[in-house]
């Protein structure tokens, strides 16, 4: 593979979900706690996500901690191609990945989408962690994903070669990748950002996954119900404002599971790990504090 690494880190690999293989970024601190926890960093799903989305996080506690910062499958420098991408799936990816990591269990943070996943394989398959936090969670607003069968009909439809052909080539331009990282930032959108995720969009057969999330396929219908409320481990919500995910269940989720709390850091709009990183990084602490 000819893309850069996102994150100035080791990559390791490991074989997940029947024999995908899983690319991940494992920092190596110095001055290393023996009882300290790894941390697991799981970016979100997009057109065209990476561990990049994550490396403030990793590059801060990096020096501390074990950090573990992986590519999912169809994405950045893991595999790709013709992968059986659904909930499930990535909930076994993340299933398999925790089960293999070395050392207590550790505390996971999942952006966007990729928390439904993880609060999947935590009800599926009960991997061990010892806290959750969730960075603009998908799945908490009022209004619903299609079905995952109509979505695999238009994703059907859209993998005409031609017209999947096109349709790539104007979502992945280095304008619209501009485009939709400007609606995530309040301020200027790091250039080092808007370059990597050009480039791991011009990877081969990169496309596979991204019409997965984009024909809806990858969604969980009620995830409230489903996903979260059966969560059973200290939760931690961090969001504030964001142009494509809503949070009007927030309250409900609160309401029913005590495990769970929410801060919000402001002014964000779906990237707090880079437009304050100072203020997401204590609340992380604060959080990891009182779960101990």
């Amino acid at each position: 593979m000819s893309l850069e690494k996102a994150i100035a880190a080791d990559i390791h690999c490991f074989t997940v979900a029947g024999g995908a293989q899983l690319s991940c970024y494992r920092s190596q601190p110095e001055h290393l706690d023996p009882d300290a926890r790894p941390l697991v960093l799981l970016h979100s799903i997009n057109a065209a996500p990476s561990a990049i989305e994550m490396k403030p996080l990793f590059d801060h506690f990096a020096g501390s901690r074990v950090v573990y910062a992986p590519d999912l499958p169809g994405f950045g420098q893991s595999q790709r191609g013709d992968l059986p991408y659904s909930p499930d799936f990535y909930a076994e990816v993340i299933s398999d990945f925790l089960g293999q990591i070395d050392g207590p269990a550790p505390d996971v943070v999942a952006l966007s989408l990729t928390g439904e996943f993880t609060a999947r394989a935590l009800r599926d398959n009960s991997p061990e962690i010892h806290s959750l936090t969730l960075i603009s969670p998908t799945g908490l607003g009022r209004n619903q994903p299609p079905s995952a069968e109509a979505g695999a009909r238009i994703n059907r439809i859209l993998n005409i070669g031609w017209l999947s052909r096109g349709l790539w080539r104007a979502l992945v331009s280095r304008r619209s990748i501009q485009y939709f990282l400007n609606k995530a930032f309040y301020g200027p959108v790091p250039k080092a950002l808007v370059d990597y995720a050009v480039a791991t969009t011009r990877e081969p057969e990169a496309a596979r996954a991204p019409f997965a999330f984009l024909t809806m396929q990858l969604f969980t219908t009620d995830a409230l119900t489903l996903l979260y409320q059966p969560l059973r481990v200290p939760t931690l919500l961090l969001y504030d404002q964001d142009p494509n995910i809503g949070f009007e269940c927030v309250p409900e989720l609160l309401e029913s599971n005590d495990l769970v709390s929410v801060q919000k850091i402001v002014p964000t709009c779906g990237l707090p790990q880079w437009e304050r990183p100072e203020e997401t990084v204590e609340a992380l602490i604060r959080f990891w504090g009182e779960s101990a």
